[in-house]
């Protein structure tokens, strides 16, 4: 399945050389109407790529790459349940999940959808009984606390919606999250609960996962110092799992299982049961409304032509900066504190789905694949990275998002920060000249050798590329819709390089060398048993565990 060397891809290269010239200066000037054309209007969503160094002929070309690679194809065979997860013979069917029509959805020639509409049906009740107290702990008192234990998809999707959505959390329990083993997460979540009012989700298909059930099992423990008796587990511990037989042993009824299926890839589960702390937090009328909104954005997906469809759009210049200008990452900067995980949210999205090396049918990609995704929200990364990104040697694609309207209207700050936000882009894209920089220095009273020196360091090049997507204001339709045109455009990505970006096989064999790995960490023998580097580090370790107190294990009370 190689891309290099094929026609369209040949002319994809040539086009990309003509263009090296071409300055976001020229293409504005010359097109008076290049905003609007080079735009996408989607309720109350805009999303403006206008500030991209490409023309009618670069969308062109690549759309003629993505009808080569059958994504239309791929599209339907996703929405039609087929086996698309090729490694793990699965399909992949997170738009299920938020199928807000009558439409069936197939998988193995079952309509999925009674049984999607019950696991609903069973978040519904549950979250509204604890919202409403009707749910209480072991001693009658009412749920002010809940916990969810995950890793991945089970923490970093809930975690990033659930603090998208603070403004909705009314009436509802406190919701933490804990992911990292580093019993340092937990203890100091703990720290601030009481067992007798604190519910725990445990987030784990398989309920193996070895984070998370550590992490469950130190929870179990803490709860039991207090409770004491085995039989109050079933008021303070749900599991959002698949595996029953699991749950049962640790302890948790079937009747307090809140299920998903095979079909429904981790990192595409917030919408499933997995999404229960969303519903806690924010009423499950709002959760509701976080699926309609990803529902409008899979109808638009499933029905555009490739010519309209944004999640396609998006996708191709994504293979566009990746694969044929070979650039490395993605910038992700939300102008809204309310998104400040939404950037570690898509770095496992699109990292986990396209950091692929081979192909489905498992020939090595010829062509560069996922960039590293990264990000902070504005205006907190201005005073952190943007210098790189206005000035420095690497080219580095940036989606800006940010809210006409804010939750916390405080004099003119929200203003502020919208200014910041178009300013930043319109800086990436136009920069400024030398003759502009000399010209603002000499307003200054600047004159002679000295403004010559320091005109070279006033330069910005511009001609950086960015997407600003500006909403109405941040609400779960609205980041329904958000989220489901990223994991589109991931989609897009992946099947136009022919990857299969719903498995994540790279994680597996760091995970089975810390199994063998853990044993070994016990006892005062040494370990020979690795390479010199590990071997040393485990020794170290074990001299540092049961060595004296260190110098900075002191009193705080000054010098030792």
């Amino acid at each position: 399945m190689a891309l290099k060397g094929t026609g369209i891809w040949r002319r994809l290269e040539a086009h990309r050389d003509h263009l090296a010239g071409v300055h976001l200066r020229t293409l504005f000037a010359d097109d008076p109407d290049r905003a609007r054309r080079f735009s996408h209007q989607s309720g109350w969503v805009h999303v403006d790529y206008s500030k991209h160094v490409i023309t009618d002929e670069t969308l062109a070309l690549l759309r003629e790459l993505a009808t080569a690679q059958g994504i239309e194809a791929w599209r339907d065979r996703m929405f039609a349940g087929e086996a698309i997860n090729t490694t793990e013979g699965r399909a992949v069917l997170h738009v299920a999940l938020r199928n807000r029509s009558s439409r069936p959805m197939v998988v193995d020639g079952r309509d999925v959808m009674p049984d999607v509409r019950a696991a609903l049906n069973h978040i519904r009740t549950f979250s509204e009984a604890v919202r409403s107290g009707g749910w209480t702990g072991y001693t009658d008192q009412r749920i002010t606390d809940v916990v969810n234990i995950g890793i991945g998809g089970s923490d970093l999707g809930p975690a990033m919606v659930t603090a998208a959505l603070a403004p909705y959390h009314r009436q509802g329990p406190r919701v933490h999250f804990v992911s990292n083993v580093d019993p340092t997460h937990l203890s100091r979540e703990l720290q601030r609960l009481h067992p007798a009012t604190t519910l725990f989700t445990v987030a784990s298909k398989t309920f193996t996962t070895a984070e998370t059930m550590a992490n469950a099992r130190a929870a179990r423990a803490w709860f039991l110092a207090q409770a004491r008796d085995e039989t109050h587990i079933a008021k303070h511990f749900v599991a959002l799992s698949t595996n029953e037989a699991e749950v049962r042993r640790f302890g948790i009824a079937p009747e307090q299982m809140f299920v998903f299926w095979d079909w429904v890839g981790g990192r595409y589960s917030l919408w499933s049961s997995i999404g229960l702390p969303i519903a806690l937090a924010a009423g499950y009328g709002r959760f509701e409304m976080l699926l309609d909104g990803a529902h409008e954005m899979d109808e638009h997906f499933r029905t555009a032509p490739l010519a309209d469809n944004l999640p396609v759009t998006l996708g191709l210049l994504g293979v566009w900066y990746a694969s044929v200008l070979g650039l490395e990452s993605q910038a992700v900067l939300p102008y809204d504190q309310l998104l400040a995980r939404l950037p570690a949210y898509l770095q496992q999205l699109a990292m986990d789905s396209n950091g692929k090396r081979v192909t489905r049918d498992g020939q090595p990609v010829d062509v560069g694949t996922g960039p590293l995704v990264w990000g902070e929200p504005g205006t907190n990364g201005q005073h952190a990275f943007y210098q790189l990104l206005h000035q420095g040697t690497r080219l580095v694609p940036c989606d800006f998002l940010v809210g006409a309207e804010s939750h916390y209207p405080l004099g003119d700050q929200h203003a502020l920060l919208v200014a910041n936000c178009l300013a930043q882009s319109e800086a990436l894209a136009f920069g400024r000249t030398a003759e502009e920089a000399r010209a603002e220095l000499e307003a200054q009273g600047l004159t002679g050798d000295a403004l010559e020196a320091l005109v070279p360091h006033k330069v910005f090049p511009g001609n950086r590329p960015s997407t600003t997507i500006l909403y109405e204001k941040l609400g779960p339709r609205t980041l329904g819709k958000l989220l489901a045109l990223y994991e589109h455009k991931v989609f897009v990505m992946g099947a136009v390089w022919g990857v299969n970006s719903f498995d994540q096989w790279g994680v597996e064999l760091g995970k089975q060398l810390a199994t063998r790995l853990r044993p070994e960490l016990d006892g005062p023998a040494p370990v020979t048993s690795h390479d010199s580097s590990t071997n040393a580090l485990i020794n170290e370790y074990k001299r540092l565990r049961g060595g004296s107190v260190s110098g900075d294990q002191g009193s705080g009370n000054g010098r030792r």
